[in-house]
């Protein structure tokens, strides 16, 4: 990173970065021969050794097997501080004994109803009241169906056919926004525009407006790397799809712990249909999606042209008895809003790790979600981060975990509620003697 003297040449900071590359490699493997071989055991019958393509990092994935608190605990035994709560499903921690009590409670009356049953309405409920754009709902088992859903209603309602999104969002396993690459996307025909760039977004709109359905943005992109919308951006995305009579859908999968009535709340404005997910369901399978009832109305079975919805566990009790106790009675308003203080507070202290050494790391996001970067410029979209140093923050990764740290291998931070200030603390120590120790080997991207 840049210091007072200059960089090391690009030979010397990478023979530099290897070297340290491979002793914090070597000291992980050595510390978790218990995930190596399960690693090792499941590449047999798993692609991958993983259902799950973004928990896999080099050389293997530590293998988890108990849950506390903000606490885990891996194969080999050894405990982690959890900086990630599952990609920010986990909120509420690792074993919260009200949702567990309520899980078992609805449990001991039936696992599989095959039938509406008494906790859905009241999610429903739940849900509408605190999000005023969703009037109506209908909940699915992630937020990828739930984008989905929400992308086919806006079809089906506008008689239109394309969508819109921007480059480097992820709205679910089959529907990331990227220009190449393998990554898996629904065959609907996709523009695509700058995160940020009004005017990109605008001539688009204005070429294919006709035939467009429906303009999909998180309010802040998170896979990409935690970039919030500018108010001007997302205000004028609502005014694009109000006058050419575009259905605006607000993926607030994550976005939605971000104020009580998710980060639509704090921008004031109104989409045309919300799309939830992960946390909602109390840490069991969730999704959701809603929204004015002009929209939703293709869904009630009372009417002739219904558009069918199913799926088996779309209202599985788990998830529902999860979520009415942990959306409705744990995650109150003004717990929702301390929690958010907290990652403000958190990220900010991070910020000054690099500013305070003028090195190039930051920290970008909102609240309690945040995501680090080893760059120096600005981040507005996620092509800005086309610099940014990935393997030193593979490393940075390694080390955490040999620290006893839990982040997502891509930066990614989500706060969960057990946190304590102590965790907070020896979080941000962990980093700065990273920095501190590492300082050659930056360079001035």
């Amino acid at each position: 990173m840049a210091t007072d003297r200059a960089d090391p040449q690009p030979t010397e900071r990478n023979r530099l970065l290897s070297d340290a590359m491979a002793a914090a490699v070597h000291r992980y493997s050595v510390a978790n021969p218990k995930s190596r071989q399960l690693h090792k055991e499941a590449c047999q019958w798993m692609p991958g050794g993983n259902t799950r393509t973004g928990l896999y990092y080099a050389p293997f994935p530590l293998t988890m097997v108990r849950g506390a608190g903000a606490s885990l605990w891996d194969a080999d035994g050894h405990r982690y501080i959890d900086f990630v709560s599952d990609f920010s499903a986990g909120i509420f921690g690792h074993s919260n004994a009200v949702i567990r009590a309520a899980v078992t409670e609805a449990l001991a009356s039936g696992m599989s109803l095959g039938a509406p049953n008494r906790y859905e309405r009241e999610l429903a409920e739940l849900v509408c009241r605190r999000f005023p754009s969703i009037e109506s709902v209908r909940f699915c088992n992630s937020g990828t169906e739930a984008n989905l859903l929400a992308l086919c209603a806006a079809r089906t309602a506008t008689n239109r056919n394309k969508v819109l999104g921007f480059r480097g969002a992820y709205h679910g396993s089959l529907f990331t926004l990227q220009d190449a690459g393998r990554a898996l996307r629904m065959p609907f025909e996709v523009l695509l525009a700058r995160y940020n760039l009004v005017e990109e977004v605008d001539e688009l709109v204005e070429r294919h407006g006709t035939d467009l359905a429906a303009i999909i943005v998180e309010p802040m992109i998170g896979n990409g790397g935690c970039i919030p919308g500018t108010p001007d951006f997302l205000l004028a995305l609502r005014r694009l799809t109000e006058k050419h009579g575009i259905v605006l859908i607000f993926d607030e999968v994550i976005t939605s712990r971000l104020s009580p009535g998710g980060l639509q709340q704090k921008l004031a404005i109104k989409p045309d249909i919300t799309t939830l997910g992960k946390y909602i369901g109390g840490g069991f399978s969730f999704g959701a999606f809603g929204g004015s009832h002009r929209i939703m109305k293709q869904f009630d079975q009372c009417h002739t042209s219904v558009i069918a919805h199913s799926g088996t566990f779309n209202n599985n009790v788990a998830s529902m008895a999860a979520g009415v106790v942990g959306f409705g009675q744990i995650l109150s308003p003004d717990v929702l809003m301390d929690l958010n203080a907290a990652g403000d507070v958190l990220r900010s202290r991070l910020q000054r790790v690099g500013q305070e050494r003028g090195v190039p790391f930051q920290v970008s996001g909102l609240g309690s979600v945040m995501n680090i970067h080893f760059y120096m410029g600005d981040i507005n979209a996620p092509e800005d981060l086309a610099g940014a140093d990935r393997e030193l923050l593979r490393l940075l990764h390694l080390e955490l975990l040999n620290s006893g740290f839990h982040i997502a291998s891509r930066g990614l931070v989500a706060l969960s509620l057990p946190l304590t200030k102590t965790d907070l603390d020896a979080f941000v120590s962990t980093i700065e003697r990273f920095v501190d120790d590492h300082k050659d080997l930056g360079n001035s991207r």
